[in-house]
């Protein structure tokens, strides 16, 4: 039974820019990553509150909500060229995520709709609740050629909203029916909630995990990810899919120079003692409005360590805040991106990672029959 996909009345996305909400008042922002929420780069206009001598600042503004949007995509597989992935598909059921990382490099898709990087990116999140039965019909075309499936590349599947609308458990249910490959990146334990769809599929080849672990510290992890899992409930979900059979990755990611690449290893090693058998790693990226989302966090929640931070990200893309170029965009390049990649590699050596690596199975994708289709007496 499918979940009722507008239980509270949520708004309709159709494209188009949707009402500002600024919400950056200190006790608005509770809770959140981002500092502000500036206009998106395509916007001809932003707001700023001011006082205008009448006391109407003098009042706290309410906690900023979460609103849910439905958004009426058409069609779900999104498609890349790009060299720096492995991967030229992807689902993603929601856009926008209220897990609030302050550095994601996901934010600036959202100036794309009309809303800021910012604090909308994590308060304004658009849900597609046809997303199982788009998913479906393009699986079901003449021209579709089977490959896997990426999950959580983006924004996460697993984000808060999940809970409720189940979005990622239909599609993985379709993917299941049609014996498609699926690999899925997340960082909350409530990608264990579907151990009962991926352990069968993992069984076949056809499904792998990850989890993005980024620090074992709880404080600074609900500073640099305030609604994301916990660290510890995180290594526990990768410890119950090492234990149902699902290979399992723990990703490093982002390592952030000057603030938690010191815990590389000892998440590294609680990983390993959680029976993961994989592990990878990335360099923080901070593109376009992320730059300045990421500064703001950095001077607001650890000014200690702004200033030292960001010498060290510079140092690793040519003295800029960010540079774009292929095939250095993820690990960075100089003497900091160099000893990292080198202490990953041995740690990851030291503790038996990537011995083996693992390649899904394509070949065993089979449309199955629609309902009301002839069955075949062969």
């Amino acid at each position: 039974m499918r979940p009722n996909p507008n239980p509270r009345g949520e708004k309709r996305y159709l494209g188009g820019a949707l009402e500002d909400t600024t919400g950056a008042h200190p006790d608005a922002r509770r809770g959140r990553g981002a500092v502000s929420n500036a206009a998106g780069r395509y916007e001809s206009t932003s707001r700023h509150a001011l006082d205008d001598g009448w006391d109407n600042l003098d009042e706290p503004p309410p906690p900023l909500r979460t609103q849910m949007i439905r958004d009426a995509t058409r069609t779900i597989i999104a498609r890349n060229t790009s060299p720096d992935i492995g991967f030229d598909r992807s689902i993603n059921p929601y856009r926008g995520c209220e897990h609030g990382c302050s550095y994601c490099f996901a934010r600036p898709t959202h100036t794309y709709l009309g809303m800021s990087a910012g604090l909308d990116f994590e308060s304004k999140i658009l849900f597609k609740p046809d997303a199982a039965v788009l998913l479906e019909k393009e699986l079901r075309a003449p021209s579709y050629k089977c490959r896997t499936m990426a999950m959580g590349t983006n924004t996460d599947p697993y984000q808060p909203a999940e809970r409720q609308y189940q979005i990622t458990r239909s599609i993985l249910q379709v993917l299941q029916r049609f014996h498609h490959p699926i690999g899925l990146l997340s960082k909350s334990a409530l990608i264990a909630r579907d151990i009962d769809i991926l352990a069968p599929m993992a069984a076949e080849g056809l499904a792998k995990t990850a989890v993005s672990v980024t620090s074992l510290d709880a404080h600074l992890a609900r500073k640099m990810e305030p609604r994301a899992s916990t660290p510890m409930r995180r290594i526990e979900a990768l410890r119950q899919m090492s234990a149902a059979g699902i290979p399992t990755a723990v990703m490093f990611a982002p390592v952030i120079p000057g603030l938690n690449d010191h815990e590389m290893e000892s998440v590294l090693e609680a990983a390993r003692d959680a029976g993961v058998k994989a592990a990878g790693f990335v360099m923080l990226r901070l593109p376009l409005e992320v730059k300045d989302i990421f500064q703001e966090w950095l001077a607001a929640e650890v000014p200690e360590r702004a200033t030292r931070v960001m010498s060290l990200v510079r140092s690793m893309r040519g003295g800029k805040d960010y540079d774009d170029k292929w095939g250095e965009r993820q690990d960075g390049s100089g003497p900091i991106a160099e000893a990292t990649a080198a202490r990953f590699r041995l740690a990851a050596k030291k503790m038996g990672f990537n011995s083996q690596r693992r390649t899904l199975d394509t070949s065993k994708f089979k449309v199955p029959p629609a309902p009301g289709d002839q069955m075949s007496l062969f």
